[in-house]
């Protein structure tokens, strides 16, 4: 065999292993003595972070975890080398934390990462090795709680049949105190190159990102901050250590002496990978997370504004080289519009613009469309939306950061019988999409339901509710035709008259990867 066999062996190998673990077979199960189109296969092993909880005594957190039976997670996959199909998610090794007062203290008495972390609890307790969350099979999710401060941080991994789409939701609802309301975040993957748009050092904010490091050697993060004018002075934002399995909560105010209203928080790690998410709360707008933008790009989408939005407020920013002259269009029932005095934001090199967009959705629920300027290059951004329900002291903040398409498939995992909306949004053609409503954690039927959305609009509807629904139960958007579709869920769980509410976007849940077909003769090679 000579080294151009050694070599292909290798690149296919080596792909294997960077693009999900996918297994790597002729697309007709046969002998591929040609080259042949990438085969949509399904990931054998997913692996995803929950930020801790809250800081309140008062929080209480449902997990929600699901896997779609439907396509690849039917049965694409076999069982993990460790000799099962199962999803856990297991508390990080030292990142259980300590009561509220604690916590509030770290911001002001320790300046770094590792100080604050360490005062904020994260090492008070040791890692426990009973899962919080067991996932058992496709198609059916299943629940968990816990109560107060002490929740940790989450690390999480799926294989075999259960990897292909598999997501968790974690919402989290603090009924009093400066972190009031309710706090909703996807569990993410990790990775090493995070931006998140609508973070604030103001002086009533107090927010956090969190840092979760899922890997078996430690991780070195970089954080960078950037305001209107640029980047802000840090003291302390490089090399903040992440311990092997652990999760580091870093208090942004305490990275710099420059306070700022919005804020570009830029995550990057020198050694291994992170999941990250900023907490962010203010003393009377309530909390909530704020994911990770998509990554840069010249035009994007923010899906789910909701119908009663008292305020709205766009934060982006461009990391290129080049300012971003943005044409900004929202998607309603109806149509595409231009909201009057809100059409446009130039969005200088290396700065954070905003703009205030008020009640733009004017009782119609819609969604933020972002492209080039007319006659404007398309230079990238990333941006996200602080929406704000309700005003004075029952006003309640959510967050939706830019999304990317469903190209194939996305799944929200906790859904009540009451109170959850979905909004599809087709910024270009019009779109067919099926959902789908999994039975529920404690008993119920599946639910399907197409829908068709216009071109250039916004559907928002109640979802599919499982007959018989017990529990929290799953809804996955598949689309069917046309053109893409960007998607989002809120969930309405108002309280003492405040109208709390949490938003997540749902980009493609990832669950196939294209795998180059094998070379199974390799006698087509030569010696």
């Amino acid at each position: 065999m000579n080294r151009t066999t050694l070599s292909l062996l290798a690149a296919v190998t080596s792909l294997a292993a960077v693009t999900g673990f996918a297994a790597l077979t002729a697309p007709d199960g046969g002998t591929a003595t040609e080259a042949t189109a990438p085969a949509r296969l399904p990931v054998e092993r997913s692996s995803l972070l929950c930020p801790a909880p809250a800081t309140s005594d008062l929080a209480e957190t449902v997990y929600t975890s699901y896997t779609p039976q439907s396509g690849a997670g039917a049965g694409g996959g076999s069982a993990s080398s460790s000799g099962g199909s199962t999803a856990e998610l297991r508390p990080s090794v030292a990142t259980l934390r300590g009561p509220a007062d604690d916590a509030g203290k770290a911001g002001e008495e320790k300046k770094d990462g590792k100080d604050e972390a360490e005062k904020d609890g994260s090492t008070k307790k040791p890692p426990s090795d009973k899962p919080v969350v067991s996932l058992k099979q496709p198609g059916k999710p299943v629940g968990a709680k816990a109560s107060g401060s002490a929740a940790p941080a989450l690390v999480g991994t799926a294989t075999g049949s259960l990897a292909p789409g598999w997501t968790t939701q974690q919402t989290t609802t603090v009924s009093a105190g400066s972190g009031r309301g309710v706090l909703g975040v996807n569990c993410t993957a990790p990775d090493t190159d995070l931006w998140f748009p609508g973070a604030s050092i103001a002086k009533d904010r107090q927010d956090y990102v969190h840092l979760t490091n899922p890997d078996d050697t430690g991780a070195l993060v970089d954080i960078e901050l950037y305001g209107k004018d640029g980047a802000l002075k840090s003291q302390l934002s490089d090399g903040i250590q992440v311990p092997a399995g652990a999760s580091v909560p870093v208090l942004l105010s305490t990275l710099t002496a420059d306070p700022a209203e919005d804020v570009t928080v830029h995550v990057t790690t020198r050694t291994g990978r992170v999941g990250a998410a900023v907490r962010g709360a203010g003393d009377e707008t309530g909390s909530d997370w704020l994911p990770a933008s998509a990554d840069p790009a010249g035009t994007l989408v923010l899906p789910g504004i909701p119908a009663d939005a008292t305020a709205v407020r766009l934060v982006a920013f461009a990391p290129g080289d080049d300012d971003a002259e943005l044409k900004v269009r929202l998607a309603s029932a109806t149509g595409t519009i231009n909201p009057a005095g809100a059409e446009s934001l130039r969005v200088k090199s290396g700065m954070t613009a905003s703009l205030d967009m008020k009640d733009v959705t004017k009782g119609e629920a819609g969604s933020l469309l972002l492209s080039p300027a007319e006659g404007a290059p398309a230079s990238p951004v990333v941006a996200a939306l602080q929406v704000t329900r309700g005003k004075g002291d029952k006003q309640e903040i959510a967050y939706i950061p830019a999304t990317a398409p469903v190209t194939e498939r996305a799944t929200a995992a906790d859904n009540r019988a009451e109170g959850s909306l979905l909004s599809l949004t087709a910024p270009g053609e019009t779109a067919q999409v099926k959902v789908t409503a999994s039975a529920g954690t404690e008993g119920g039927a599946q639910a399907v339901k197409t829908y068709t959305v216009k071109g250039g609009t916004t559907l928002a509807v109640s979802p599919p509710v499982p007959a018989g629904l017990k529990g929290s139960y799953a809804l996955t958007v598949e689309p069917q035709s046309g053109g893409p579709v960007h998607a989002a869920r809120t969930l309405l769980l108002p309280e003492d008259g405040i109208q709390m509410f949490t938003v997540q976007t749902l980009p493609d849940d990832r669950g196939l990867v294209a795998v180059p077909a094998a070379q199974q003769d390799l006698s087509v090679l030569g010696d």
